[in-house]
């Protein structure tokens, strides 16, 4: 075979590999969070989370995030959202579903993941935003305490929103800690 066709072999075997890539990455659902303080576009990793990306998209597709908030931020931690009003009265959500935090995704910077109670399978409608790498919250062993918490998705566009949510003021409101102090509204949940 001649140099210029081992060439030309070469691009059209790397060209593949690439649309193969692409095709898997279009395969995954995309949402955009529209908030008070902008917008952030989220790929949502159906195939490792597939029960975790169809309960966001769930509440999401029915309105249910709509006028709820960030109602817990730490800069250099996350945010979480996804349940509470501007007053703090928390929505009824649905049942509770399987954690998947064995599925082998990490707690990175920009990465969706699942708020959870102690107990391990208490996930709902929450979801929190990591602002920076968390591998604390990764899943290390079967017990509570090390199960971890289940990555679903990364923001793709609107990094620069995440890190001003994460710079709000915040305070103390009743029970709840690092409350913003001028509420963080996600103004919709929408599936593209």
């Amino acid at each position: 075979m001649s140099s210029r066709a081992l060439l030309v072999a070469g691009v059209l075997t790397a060209m593949t590999g690439g649309a193969a890539a692409d095709a898997s990455a279009q395969s995954n659902p995309v949402a955009v969070i529209e908030t008070s303080l902008g917008s952030m576009t989220v790929e949502l990793f159906r195939d490792q989370a597939p029960i975790t990306v169809e309960n966001f998209l769930t509440y999401a597709n029915d309105g249910f995030f709509a006028g709820t908030i960030f109602h817990r931020v730490i800069q250099d931690f996350m945010i979480q959202g996804g349940g509470f009003t501007p007053d703090m009265g928390e929505k009824a959500t649905r049942a509770a579903i399987k954690n998947e935090a064995t599925n082998g995704l990490r707690n990175e910077r920009g990465t969706l993941a699942m708020a959870r109670k102690p107990a391990v399978d208490s996930a709902t409608a929450h979801f929190f935003i990591n602002t920076v790498d968390n591998g604390s919250l990764d899943h290390r062993s079967t017990d509570p305490r090390g199960y971890g918490y289940a990555v679903f998705g990364r923001v793709t566009d609107g990094l620069d929103v995440l890190d001003a949510i994460a710079a709000v003021s915040v305070t103390n409101q009743g029970p709840h800690q690092n409350v913003p102090v001028d509420a963080v509204i996600i103004n919709s949940v929408t599936e593209q």
